[in-house]
């Protein structure tokens, strides 16, 4: 099996005939019902969750998903392709149901995200259908350890509180400034700001143009650009966005690149900013 995340369409093609595998397709019904993958299960709710972390929030989220990659036949035999129309047309949404399968501890080897999206496996030549496959649902296979990818709020406090760890803020500039406070909306969130301590490299700078959309960029110019924040392959670093999409992408090209000890805050800005109590920085960055 490949050992990469990433897996081209004609690898997956490939893959297709001798290996049980279950393609997920995380965009929204619309998309989907005008074309998809063959066999492929829709989940848009990979995308549009939006997970707190509180012991409550992370039982929600485990309940939510166990069920949801249950119907979709994920008994943990199977590999599992997940994929959005490009790697940027979705926040990368493909790299997020990446996590969420980790974090609940579906077996790390049998998940991939299809590199290039729906985009790139239409350019390759590969079939795309109408057809909507009716899965037979399985028990999920829900373990421990994937858990330890994830902070929740109590050990984002204790980053901010560490200098050793990097607080990577991935999200837009227009956030990163403090002019919005999500894709959403300027005022979606009630503040606006950074979390303190935070250094920004934005989530676009994983990626470069190709034929198809933006791909991600080789494993040395992500060490490259992460060396411009401080990161090295020893870093231990916690990377964070509005709702973990674009950290989620940020967290595939950083492991993809050999970076040893990346974490993700899932509840990222949206959780932070909603607790009046916690700190944040405002205005302009220095």
């Amino acid at each position: 099996m490949l050992d990469r995340v990433l897996i081209s369409p004609g690898e997956l093609a490939e893959i297709i005939k001798t290996k049980a595998v279950v393609v997920i397709d995380t965009r929204d019904a619309a998309n989907y019902a005008e074309a998809h993958l063959p066999g492929a299960v829709n989940i848009h709710e990979i995308f549009t969750y939006l997970a707190m972390s509180t012991p409550q929030g992370v039982i929600a989220l485990r309940e939510t998903f166990t069920e949801a990659f249950g119907k979709a036949g994920l008994s943990g035999e199977e590999i599992v392709v997940v994929y959005e129309q490009s790697m940027t047309t979705g926040f990368g949404q493909s790299c997020r149901g990446y996590v969420l399968l980790r974090f609940l501890g579906y077996p790390r080897d049998k998940i991939k995200v299809l590199h290039g999206g729906f985009n790139a496996w239409r350019a390759a030549g590969q079939p795309s259908t109408t057809e909507v496959p009716t899965p037979k649902p399985v028990k999920f296979p829900l373990a421990i350890q994937g858990h330890d990818i994830l902070v929740d709020l109590k050990e984002m406090r204790e980053a901010v509180a560490d200098p050793h760890i990097v607080k990577l803020d991935v999200r837009d500039v227009d956030e990163w400034i403090g002019e919005s406070s999500s894709p959403y909306g300027k005022d979606f969130c009630p503040r606006k700001g950074r979390i303190p301590g935070s250094v920004w490299l934005e989530w676009y700078r994983m990626m470069k143009p190709a034929p198809t959309g933006q791909m991600f960029k080789s494993p040395a110019e992500i060490l490259a650009e992460c060396a411009t924040v401080g990161i090295r392959r020893d870093t231990p670093v916690v990377v964070f966005c509005f709702k973990g999409a674009r950290a989620s992408t940020t967290f595939v090209a950083l492991e993809e690149a050999g970076i040893k000890n990346v974490r993700l805050y899932l509840g990222s800005w949206n959780e932070w900013s909603r607790d009046l109590s916690l700190p944040i920085e405002e205005g302009q960055p220095y």
